[in-house]
Formats: structure tokens, C-alpha cells, sequence
């Protein structure tokens, strides 16, 4: 289970109603195919081992002692493995039936755990046959050996921390206070359900929120096996919906009315990272439980997750719409209450033509229009200089025409070679210095224009350029709020994108559409042959590789050698691994040693669940070293 993943499975077998042995062949296909594609957690449907439909016959000793004498058979079948499976089957003990979700591995039966809620509604009976099962867990005979047996127990492995299971049956999760609440307050990452959920219409919908949502508020991982194709039909049909999930997200879905099992790679590390970062998780609490152990050998999988290339920005066009929609009224509404607040009535904007002021200026823009000011009150100013082309600028004088803004032109070249003079420095060697000069004078500009107009500087400045340190101190890195401050660039490019395809005017969308298609740069080097010479994609490497290694890092703390497997698998095709290890170094060296710029970095909305503010969710040490997170990296 290296970094924390290990692969899991619902399944559902064909099964026939009140056969045993034929439910036990197929359980044991299931088990062997899960042992060949290297499942380390399997879960079978409520009562699966006879069938859920057998009504009247549980009361059958005939029914009841085959079953028993099928589970031998089946932890014969898992011996020398250490796939843990859970099995529901009934079971007798104290003069009573109980439905039950037995866990073995290795040939051994590690506990039982009993259907604590029973449905007696509607098209349910199970009152008639079974016992509400004991929470406290007691020791019952099996064979020559004690089994616990109760809801409470723990199923924890001594070889792999992270990973510690709890089981529940159907109904268990349907309830207002399910035993999963108390099973992850005691320390369980994984719940699974085994389950017999029939199919009416839309309750799939409600089934998979229902899942999902207890993955998310438990922060958990939860996989449910539901009974499927083979189960009596004389009143019910039974679907096969079986899902896993991990903290909200749903990672495998079987089709429904088709007997299938489904595999999923969950991420234990990612899990309990989260629970480690959330104040309001309880620290784990066993008073109450049984801890069961089992070993589990260690091994690295053939990852078949999908992780997200690009996890700022949805794949899907309608969510991605609707995010962009989201983001941009979020960024709008932040600026709106600044202004108000200060009582400005005038805004100051250094537009370049280039994507991040360009979106700074449309969501000033939307403020404005929200707050009923004249958008001409809205002061866009290009400052062209050495290295403004001649595309960047006609696009910049476009865009603020188009949008009803105020252009003012400020040609910087003069006042910078003037200032080149005063500290001594050759305006033909173009170093650092000859670059951060002209981002000072532009912020300079920008400032004393904001004052003589009682007005706001506003910042254009994205999350990737602040996480890399790419910014002039106290130049572009400087304004009176930067509404773009949590902005992923990859994501700057689809709210761009998304005003462009929805404005419903063509020459703003026209100029919108060119703007994303200039390379991105800050403009700071003489053109060649009148295009742009400095793209810093070249420079400090592509952004979408940036902003993947941010994501992982920032939001599930992830460590080096895991982010860069992950890139690795998510960016198959795309980028070779050397370049993803170069970059990957840059990212960490450039992150650590730029905090300085980001522990004085001005205001601006979060709109997302990565931030860099200083006074919100990063809070690091100006002064941190990067060593520790390179050392790991180097033999890879």
C-alpha cells in the first residue's frame, strides 16, 4: 500500500434463492478474481450467502447448517491470502437468527458484526425472522475457536495504520444516526456496507447521495455491495448498485440490473490527512469498540484511480460553467463590499493584455456594475515599455474600450531609462534588475494615479504566480486588493474562456478569444522580430504542472515522492518524467524560498479550497527550508 492507496471492491454475485452452495461457488469466483487483480478489501451483498429473499425458509435448520457448512468452504478458499472480505450470511446464536456481516481472511473468520437497524415497513419483514443485533460485542463459538461478535469492532492492520474497518448491513446506513457516525468518531477510515437494497424508481439517486454523503461527513472511505440479479422477484427486483466512495467523491459505480464488481483504489493517506487537518474531527475514541487486528502485506499497486490532471477545473462543461460562474460572483462580490467599505468610487488597473488583467478587469467591471458605478469610473492604464508588443497592447486598448472603462496611457520607457541612470545601471544588460524596474514603475504609476483619484488599486496578480514567487516585490506583487489572489492560472484561463462564450458580445468576446490565445508573459524583454522573447512558461515551467503539484501539496499535504508519482500517472503522454522531476524541484526550491512575498501579500477573496493568504490558510515560516522535501526526491 505504498502512499497510502489499496485497492477495494464491491461485488455482487449471481446468486440463487435458498442455494448455499451455489452461492458459495460464485463468492468464491468473486474472491479469486479480487486476489488476482490485487483487492485487498472485498464486500459481498447482505445475506448473499443464501440470498436475501428466502422469507420464511431462515427459519430452516436445513437452510441455516448449510450456510454454515458453505462458510468453511469459502475460508478454505481464502486461505494463504490476505484479502480481507466481508460476508453477510445469517447467524445463529444464544436461540436467535441474526443478519450479519461476517469479515475473514486468511482462512480465518476475524468477527461478525449484526444488522443493528431492521427495516419492518413497507415491503420489509426482517423483524419476522431476525434479531436486532448487540452494538457491545460478545465472544461466540465457531467451530473450536471464540469470535467476537457485535457492531462495535474494529478491524485494524497491525502492518498498514491507516487502514481500519468497520462494518455495517444495509438498513444500518438508511437510519438518522447510522453506526458509521460512531464507528469513524472511534477511528474507522473504511466503512462497508453489505447490502440489500431493492430498486424503485429514482431510489438510485437517492442511494448514491446517501453514500457519497456519508463518505464526505465522516471523511471516510465507504464501500457498499448491494444484491443484485438472481434474488427473488415474486414482489422485489433487485438492481446490483454497488459503490464506493472516498470523502465525498465517488471513485466506482457498477450498472445497475447487472451482476458486477467493481474496484476502486482509495487513498488511506489522503483520508486521514484531512481528518488530521479538520480542528472539528474527535480524536479517535476505541472505550466503547473491539479492536481486532490482522496483517496485511505491503505492496505497490498499478494505480487504476483517476487523478485529475487538471483539479482546478472541472471536466465537465455545464459544472465548469457553473464554477467559473461561481468564482467570478465571488471575486466580484469581494471587490464590491472593499469598495463600499472605503467609499471608493473609482478603480485603478495596469491592463497589459495579457489573461490575469484581463480577468481583473472584468470583475472589477461586474463590481461595478453591481454597485451602480459608471464603469467609465474604472481607469485601465497600459504602460508599454521595452517589452510591449504590439498585440498585447492594441488587445488591452480593445478590451477596456470595449467594456465602457476609462484607458489612460502611460509610456514608462523614459521614466525607467531615467531611472536606470540614477542607480548606475546599463540599459542594455538585461538582468533582474532591468526587469523589476520596470514592474516598480508601473506599480509606482498605478499608486500615485490611485491617489489623486481617491481610488483603488486593483490587483491582477494569480495563486500560481504567488506560489512560485513570480512577481516583482513590491511591484506587481503590490495593490490595494488583488481579486485574483486565489486563482489557479489554469483556472484564470476558463473564467476568461467562460466570459468570452457568454457575454454575448462579439467584439469583447473577439478580443477575449486573442487575449487567451497570446503566450503568457510579463512583457520585460525587447520583443524579437516584433513578438514576445520572454514566455514564462519556459522559464519557471508549464502551469499546469505547477498548479497539479500545488493542489496535492497545499490540500492533502501530500509528500514529494508521492506528488511526483501521482503527476507521473496523471500526465502520461503529456510529460516525460524527467521533466515532471525538474519541475517538480523548481516548484519546491521557488515555493519555500518565496514566502516572504506571500506573508505580506494584500487582501483578496478565497474562492477555492487552496489558498496562500498569510491570514487564512497558509500560515508558514518566511524562513523554511526546502531541504527535507528535495532530499526525497533525489533518488527517484
Amino acid at each position: 500500500m505504498k502512499h497510502g492507496y489499496i485497492r477495494v471492491a464491491a461485488a455482487t454475485p449471481d446468486v440463487k434463492v435458498a442455494d448455499p452452495e451455489f452461492n458459495r461457488e460464485r463468492i468464491c469466483e468473486q474472491i479469486k478474481e479480487g486476489i488476482k487483480r490485487q483487492a485487498k478489501l472485498m464486500v459481498f451483498p447482505e445475506l448473499c450467502l443464501t440470498a436475501y429473499t428466502c422469507g420464511d425458509l431462515f427459519g430452516q435448520d436445513a437452510l441455516l447448517r448449510k450456510a454454515r457448512k458453505e462458510l468453511k468452504e469459502i475460508l478454505k478458499a481464502t486461505e494463504g491470502h490476505d484479502l480481507l472480505c466481508f460476508i453477510g450470511m445469517p447467524w445463529e446464536w444464544g436461540g436467535k437468527l441474526y443478519n450479519t456481516a461476517v469479515g475473514i481472511q486468511n482462512g480465518r473468520i476475524l468477527g461478525i458484526v449484526p444488522k443493528t437497524n431492521l427495516p419492518n415497513y413497507s415491503e420489509f419483514y426482517e423483524l419476522r425472522y431476525f434479531q436486532p443485533g448487540n452494538e457491545k460485542p460478545v465472544m461466540v463459538k465457531w467451530e473450536d475457536e471464540l469470535i467476537p461478535m457485535g457492531a462495535n469492532i474494529l478491524f485494524a492492520c497491525e502492518d498498514i495504520p491507516q487502514l481500519v474497518v468497520a462494518a455495517e448491513v444495509c438498513e444500518d446506513a438508511w437510519v438518522p444516526n447510522p453506526p458509521s457516525i460512531r464507528h469513524a468518531t472511534a477511528g474507522a477510515t473504511v466503512i462497508v456496507n453489505c447490502s440489500a437494497s431493492d430498486e424503485t424508481t429514482g431510489k438510485d439517486i437517492y442511494r448514491r447521495s446517501l453514500i457519497t454523503g456519508h463518505s464526505a461527513s465522516l471523511v471516510c472511505g465507504f464501500i457498499y455491495a448491494n444484491a443484485g440479479e438472481g434474488e427473488s422477484t415474486q414482489d422485489l427486483v433487485f438492481g446490483g448498485q454497488n459503490l464506493i466512495a472516498e470523502n465525498g467523491s465517488l471513485l466506482a459505480e457498477s450498472k445497475r440490473f447487472g451482476n458486477e464488481t467493481i474496484y476502486g483504489d482509495m487513498d488511506l493517506e489522503r483520508l486521514i490527512h484531512e481528518r488530521r487537518r479538520m480542528t472539528t474531527f474527535p480524536q479517535a475514541d476505541h472505550t466503547n469498540y473491539m479492536v481486532v487486528s490482522f496483517k496485511m502485506k505491503k505492496m505497490e499497486l498499478d494505480l487504476k484511480r483517476f487523478i485529475d490532471p487538471r483539479p482546478f477545473v472541472p471536466d465537465n462543461e455545464k459544472e465548469r460553467n457553473r464554477r467559473c460562474e461561481e468564482i467570478l460572483s465571488i471575486q466580484a462580490m469581494g471587490l464590491k463590499k472593499r469598495l463600499a467599505h472605503t467609499g471608493c468610487k473609482h478603480a485603478v488597473i495596469g491592463i497589459s493584455g495579457g489573461l490575469d488583467s484581463t480577468l481583473a478587469l472584468l470583475v472589477t467591471v461586474r463590481a461595478f456594475d453591481m454597485l451602480e458605478i459608471p464603469r467609465n469610473q474604472i481607469h485601465a492604464v497600459t504602460m508599454p515599455c521595452f517589452g510591449t508588443t504590439d498585440r498585447t497592447y492594441q488587445n488591452a486598448c480593445t478590451l477596456t474600450k470595449t467594456l465602457g472603462a476609462e484607458l489612460t496611457e502611460v509610456n514608462i520607457r523614459e521614466a525607467v531609462s531615467l531611472h536606470f541612470r540614477d542607480i548606475g545601471h546599463r540599459e542594455d544588460v538585461h538582468d533582474v534588475t532591468y526587469e523589476n524596474s520596470q514592474a516598480r514603475e508601473r506599480t509606482q504609476v498605478l499608486m500615485d494615479m490611485a491617489n489623486k483619484l481617491n481610488g483603488m488599486v486593483i490587483g491582477t496578480g494569480d495563486m500560481s504566480e504567488l506560489a512560485l514567487g513570480w512577481a516583482t516585490y513590491n511591484g506587481d506583487h503590490m495593490s490595494m486588493y488583488g481579486v485574483n489572489s486565489s486563482v489557479p492560472k489554469t483556472l484564470v484561463r476558463h473564467l476568461v474562456r467562460y466570459y468570452a462564450d457568454t457575454c454575448g458580445e462579439e467584439a469583447l468576446s473577439g478580443v477575449l478569444l486573442d487575449v487567451l490565445d497570446t503566450p503568457v508573459s510579463p512583457e520585460l524583454l525587447p520583443p524579437q522580430n516584433g513578438e514576445i522573447a520572454q514566455k514564462t512558461e519556459d522559464l519557471v515551467g508549464p502551469y499546469e504542472l505547477h498548479d497539479f503539484f500545488l493542489y496535492q501539496i497545499l490540500r492533502f499535504g501530500c509528500r514529494p515522492e508521492k506528488v511526483y508519482r501521482m503527476a507521473v500517472y496523471a500526465f502520461t503522454g503529456n510529460y516525460e518524467k524527467e521533466v515532471i522531476l525538474k519541475w517538480l524541484k523548481v516548484f519546491y526550491r521557488r515555493f519555500f524560498s518565496q514566502q516572504f512575498k506571500r506573508s505580506c501579500m494584500p487582501d483578496g477573496p478565497k474562492v477555492g479550497s487552496v489558498a496562500v493568504s498569510p491570514r487564512g490558510d497558509l500560515r508558514m515560516p518566511s524562513d523554511a527550508v526546502s531541504r527535507l522535501w528535495l532530499e526525497e526526491l533525489v533518488n527517484l
